[in-house]
């Protein structure tokens, strides 16, 4: 039974099944030089892109995405493949294939949700470096790579940092015998610590008690570092009243932060 499958715009029933003696024929087509037999070759080859599909666990809004994919890795297979490596293509071309679907997923999925425009800058920048690999280069610079998928060069590393898998921060940076530290060990802030970062939580808490214009004050006062008299200029009423609106507000902030 052929079930009608669409994945990309594709009837994969009407995909036409090819024997060994019709690959053959098209590969030596494909090797003189004939693209109508290469374009028909891959289209017919993409039942084994199907067949792969269904080895791999993931997420079924990517199946659109891992099958094109797994096109890219037949198409790659095709441009390396020869005829007289005396194996058939499809033995050739499914560890090739499967590589392609494989480093793609473990870009993809990663445990932040990545937009589908940082998914695909970040493929490109992967498939250029691999570009470079295959042909013993050296691994290019990220102005090379943002230059020739043609994009601003911190869309490249945005893109690698939102494919990077996170760690936690109870994660081991390293050991040492029976000592062991942690990445928040490595990352912490002296000047910062829980009990100042609780204070900070409760005074934000407080602040947002005051009413507008004590709020105002202790802005003016307190992070701007103006006087009494500068704040009594820029809010246009008397000193007395700016101190007592600073007096009230303080009292209510120590009452609210140690109740």
């Amino acid at each position: 039974m052929s079930y009608k499958v669409f994945i990309s715009g594709v009837d994969t029933s009407a995909i036409p099944k090819l024997s060994n003696k019709e690959s053959n024929e098209l590969l030596l087509k494909i090797k003189n030089g004939d693209e109508d037999a290469r374009n028909y070759f891959l289209y017919a080859n993409q039942r084994l892109v199907l067949s792969i599909l269904h080895r791999f666990n993931f997420d079924k809004s990517l199946t659109d995405d891992v099958y094109q994919v797994g096109c890219l890795g037949l198409t790659k297979a095709l441009n390396n493949f020869d005829v007289n490596y005396g194996v058939t293509f499809s033995t050739y071309a499914v560890p090739m294939i499967i590589g392609e679907i494989r480093r793609y997923l473990r870009e993809s999925q990663t445990s932040v949700k990545v937009s589908r425009k940082m998914r695909d800058i970040a493929y490109k920048v992967m498939q250029t470096r691999n570009k470079y690999s295959d042909i013993g280069a050296k691994e290019p610079s990220l102005d090379e790579i943002a230059a020739e998928i043609d994009v601003p060069i911190r869309s490249v590393c945005e893109a690698l940092d939102a494919i990077s898998d996170p760690i936690s921060l109870y994660e081991p940076a390293f050991s040492d015998g029976d000592d062991c530290v942690l990445v928040m060990d490595q990352i912490s802030d002296a000047r910062s610590t829980e009990n100042d970062w609780i204070s900070s939580l409760d005074l934000n808490y407080a602040l947002n008690q005051l009413t507008p214009k004590e709020k105002q004050v202790i802005d003016l006062r307190f992070y701007q570092g103006k006087t009494q008299s500068e704040v009594s200029s820029f809010c246009n009423v008397s000193q007395a009243q700016i101190s007592r609106l600073e007096n009230n507000a303080i009292k209510k902030l120590r009452d609210l932060m140690l109740n």
